[in-house]
């Protein structure tokens, strides 16, 4: 295997080497990880921030005045600009009202039935007119939708509290029974909640995108230039020279997915610190760094393994590209599939699936659950994956049409 280590050698010196490569491979990941993150977190701290100092607009039609001193007696004013109209004013302006909430200019539309009042305090028995609040707001904006749960949380419950009191003398007869709810709970997987979610996503695009930047063009880029062709005409077994590509574009790989997995792990707090939460990285513990460090290392080349092939196979490096496409997709989408997992068990067999059954895996590492028949059933689907696909490769490299595009 001499001559596989040459090649490993030249190929790694061939990366580090080379200043643009370093830039896009381990600096820039770095950069775009900090930027992103903390770009989104700013944006959603902001935006929830606008929306919470916002005052809204609020059209109140044919408020009862015990109505309007719980306005007041609850500070509502202080946090809304309400304006308030009788039902001769509102019918005259009722669709431009309206429009109003619908286009955004104003956030709150309510509107009491005629007579409210005189309607609730003529009610004595089951059937007597119960009288109505209707409420016009629109959920497609943000404005309007926090002034709807304000308005309910504020405003509302306590005018019925107050009528309550009023016709019955003592709420306490309303409560027939309490309810104590007792929240139990895995704190771990509480706080690892986000993470298990997101994490076995970023990083099948993370690991794909890492490996297909770097080995289309050492295969596909190497074979349109000819310098491929010169190396098959060296005094080294085909297989050897299979080897040394795989094992140093997999080293490249994994460095620099790794550089985004560092990157993600100090970077991901800053956006969920906008998003008034903490990222929790408890759950890893010697075994389970373990786990995760195999299944990465294994998937890496299963994609490494996989784009070369199919970078074999193309003429040059954007055909190479356009095979690459489809099969991008799809990795993605496993890795999609496991973010809206119901938690339910999951068969043996499944955790055997390339990509889908590894992002599992990763899920459940994270939650601190996981499952040892799945964790082996999941790096056995990558192993026998691998070598299929290497012994496609070596396949590809031994035929002469094949590389020399005959």
């Amino acid at each position: 295997m001499k001559g596989a280590r040459r090649i490993i050698k030249k190929e790694l010196a061939r990366v580090f080497k080379d200043k643009k490569l370093i830039f896009t491979m381990f600096i820039m990941p770095a950069i775009l990880m900090f930027a992103i993150y903390g770009l989104i977190g700013k944006l959603i701290a902001s935006a929830n921030n606008d929306i919470i100092e916002h005052k809204s607009a609020v059209t109140i039609v044919n408020a009862p005045e015990d109505f309007k001193q719980v306005i007041e007696a609850t500070g509502y004013r202080l946090m809304s600009d309400v304006s308030y109209s009788d039902e001769a004013g509102y019918e005259s302006r009722k669709t431009d009202i309206e429009n109003e909430v619908i286009n955004g200019q104003t956030d709150l539309l309510v509107c009491f039935d005629k007579n409210f009042e005189a309607d609730y305090k003529a009610y004595e028995k089951r059937g007597d007119k119960i009288p109505g609040i209707n409420i016009f707001y629109n959920s497609t904006e943000n404005y309007s939708q926090q002034a709807y749960n304000v308005f309910n949380r504020s405003v509302i419950t306590p005018y019925r509290e107050t009528l309550q009191q009023a016709r019955l003398g003592d709420l306490e007869k309303l409560e027939v029974f309490g309810i104590n709810e007792q929240l139990l709970e895995k704190e771990s997987k509480k706080d690892t909640q986000f993470l298990s979610m997101m994490l076995p996503y970023l990083l099948v695009i993370m690991l794909f995108s890492s490996a297909m930047g770097i080995t289309v063009d050492a295969i596909a880029g190497e074979k349109e230039r000819g310098t491929l062709s010169s190396m098959l005409l060296a005094p080294i077994s085909r297989s050897e020279i299979v080897v040394g590509k795989l094992v140093s574009l997999s080293i490249s790989s994994t460095l620099s997915a790794f550089v985004y997995c560092v990157s993600m792990i100090f970077a991901m707090p800053m956006m969920m610190q906008g998003m008034g939460g903490e990222v929790n990285f408890s759950f890893i513990s010697v075994s389970s760094a373990l786990m995760l460090l195999a299944i990465i290392l294994l998937m890496n080349l299963l994609f490494v393994s996989l784009i070369s092939l199919l970078s074999i196979v193309a003429k040059d490096s954007k055909t190479a590209s356009t095979l690459v496409s489809p099969v991008y997709i799809v990795v993605v989408m496993a890795g999609v599939m496991t973010m809206f997992s119901s938690g339910a068990e999951v068969a043996t067999w499944k955790y055997a699936i390339p990509v889908y059954g590894n992002a599992l895996v990763i899920q459940q590492i994270c939650s601190g659950e996981v499952v040892m028949s799945g964790f082996l059933a999941s790096v056995a689907g990558l192993v026998v994956m691998i070598a299929v696909i290497i012994g496609l490769t070596t396949k590809a490299f031994n035929s002469e049409k094949i590389m020399f595009n005959a």
